[in-house]
């Protein structure tokens, strides 16, 4: 008998080749997003020796099989729905019909002006209140928002960066008046403010006082606040930037290994925080690459973890992620063609081990979710889950010659990407400098002129295309919400005590200067009704606002 080379080199002369000679492949190369050669087959041969070890057991070093034993045989990811416009009277209402058709988990969505530190009433915020999420300037607006949602049952994600230590003191301020235990608030705030110099733009501060903040919330949470993810890394915006998934994976774990290193620098022991980071990865659309991007980001971030870092626990090696398909992939043409997209990601998010995920609406190409496309969206994970099998046994692709050797190469390319960041001398001089931002453009352009030249096809868009009218119905947004919102706040500063307001704002502006933890501070200034506004206006006459410095 002929050894496993001999037989398919024998396979490629005799079946192969006067195949092709009759009947050529659609393209001369297949490569998948990240550029990386897709063989037309692959074989045991892709095995290598260390193959055993690097896959390991579910709930194991390097995780690269889950970061759970059993996985969704025990419970299924949390179906978190991200959801939120308008005031917080009408995204509550949205929230508690999304737990009544089977959401297992809130994901809030804040409105611009929130999301950059400004009031409702601030000039800055003028015609963006309530515009793709809701307007959470004051306790009194978080305490609506979450009106009748149990915080010791219910977990709270909420997508906040740069004022996200003054989010979660709201969160906070409202467990203790619903009686919950600190112990016993689950949720996860988003708090990367790293990407958000990268590839979205929502920072407030310069990098050095954000990354305080940050360290704060670490230090804070993992004392008093254990069950919460005080971090979600976030590799989705990068994604959606224009990244490939080699580049997501790379500058997602880079950030990551920055917020570690600020932590330790601040004098933290990494085992007392790093098992309440987590992360956000995007779903994209090719779904081998996808599954593969999970598993190789688990096992890198193991072994940064375990080896760059010395952490001791095992719980600090695991990379538990959120997954959000992708919203950059949904197109406005045929957008009933976005239900299979969206349903397709998240099988990709399923079978590569996801612990909790939101699927986008058909209509966000075009506006936020309607009601009835958000309840499409949640049941296309619920299908997954009761209907499709895939969550009876536990990493069903592996095995998979071609998953596993696709793994090992994205693990590599990703590895060869943070080297380099190292070398610069990490990620915010990466950063500064303008290096990731400039690789996400070029991978975007590249990109671009593939969908020009129609080697890379988007149904309805490139090919498929037709002449039609959009029968999809839209959300809208009641044009009142900017000015009930305003007449409201003006409200809230005339009953309040405006002298204890004032003094507190002399006490941040003070602790600011130093290097005391500014979480209880901040639970006392919302609990005081000091606004979001004002308590980041404060800082900023202490830090400045930051401004990029690079041209590309």
């Amino acid at each position: 008998m002929g050894t496993g080379n001999e037989k398919e080199q024998q396979w490629e002369e005799r079946v192969v080749a006067p195949l092709l000679a009759r009947f050529p492949e659609r393209r001369e190369q297949f490569e998948t997003s990240s550029g990386i050669p897709v063989e037309r087959l692959a074989t045991p041969d892709e095995m290598d020796a260390a193959y055993a070890e690097k896959l390991g057991f579910p709930g194991q070093y390097p995780f690269t099989r889950g970061v759970q034993p059993t996985m969704y045989r025990g419970r299924f990811w949390t179906m978190r729905q991200y959801a939120g416009f308008g005031t917080a009277v009408e995204s509550n209402k949205r929230y508690k019909f999304l737990l009544e058709q089977g959401q297992t988990g809130l994901s809030v969505a804040f409105d611009l002006p929130t999301q950059i530190g400004y009031d409702s009433d601030d000039p800055m915020a003028q015609g963006e209140v309530g515009k793709v999420g809701v307007s959470i300037p004051s306790l009194e607006d978080m305490a609506i928002l979450l009106d009748g949602i149990p915080l010791h049952k219910v977990s709270i994600s909420m997508t906040i960066n740069a004022p996200a230590a003054i989010l979660l003191a709201m969160v906070i301020a409202i467990g203790k008046r619903q009686g919950v235990p600190l112990n016993q608030l689950r949720g996860t705030i988003q708090n990367d403010i790293l990407k958000e110099y990268i590839a979205r733009g929502t920072y407030i501060f310069p990098p050095r006082p954000s990354m305080r903040l940050i360290t704060d919330v670490f230090e804070f949470c993992g004392r008093e606040v254990p069950r919460w993810n005080t971090i979600s890394v976030s590799g989705y915006h990068i994604r959606e930037a224009g990244s490939t998934a080699v580049q997501e994976i790379a500058f997602t774990l880079a950030d990551g290994v920055t917020y570690v290193q600020a932590a330790i620098d601040a004098g933290l022991d990494v085992d007392a925080f790093a098992r309440q980071i987590s992360f956000f990865f995007n779903a994209h659309n090719n779904f081998l690459e996808e599954i593969a991007k999970f598993r190789a980001a688990r096992r890198l971030w193991a072994n940064i973890m375990r080896y760059w870092f010395n952490a001791q626990d095992p719980r600090s090696w695991r990379l538990r992620f959120h997954t959000q398909t992708a919203g950059s992939t949904l197109t406005a043409q045929q957008p009933e063609n976005n239900v299979t997209r969206v349903a397709l990601q998240a099988l990709a998010a399923v079978l590569g081990g996801t612990q909790s995920l939101h699927t986008n609406g058909r209509d966000e190409a075009l506006s936020l979710p309607t009601e009835a496309a958000a309840q499409i969206a949640l049941r296309t994970q619920q299908i997954i889950a009761y209907e499709s099998g895939v969550a009876d046994t536990v990493d069903p692709l592996t095995g998979s010659y071609y998953l596993e050797k696709l793994t090992d190469e994205l693990e590599a390319r990703a590895t060869a990407y943070i080297d380099r960041i190292m070398e610069m001398g990490g990620m915010l001089a990466a950063i500064e400098s303008g290096y990731v931002q400039q690789e996400i453009q070029e991978a975007a352009y590249r990109f671009q002129r593939q969908l020009e030249r129609q080697e890379q096809i988007v149904v309805g868009v490139n090919r498929f295309a037709q002449e039609e009218e959009l029968g999809i119905e839209m959300m809208k947004l009641d044009p009142e919400v900017e000015a009930s919102q305003r007449r409201r706040l003006a409200a809230l500063r005339a009953r309040r005590d405006n002298e204890k307001v004032a003094e507190l704002r002399g006490r941040l502006a003070a602790a600011a200067e130093t290097d005391e933890n500014l979480m209880p501070l901040f639970i006392a200034c919302v609990e005081s009704d000091m606004t979001l506004g004002e308590i980041c206006h404060t800082l900023r006459q202490v830090w400045g606002e930051y401004r990029p410095s690079y041209e590309l």
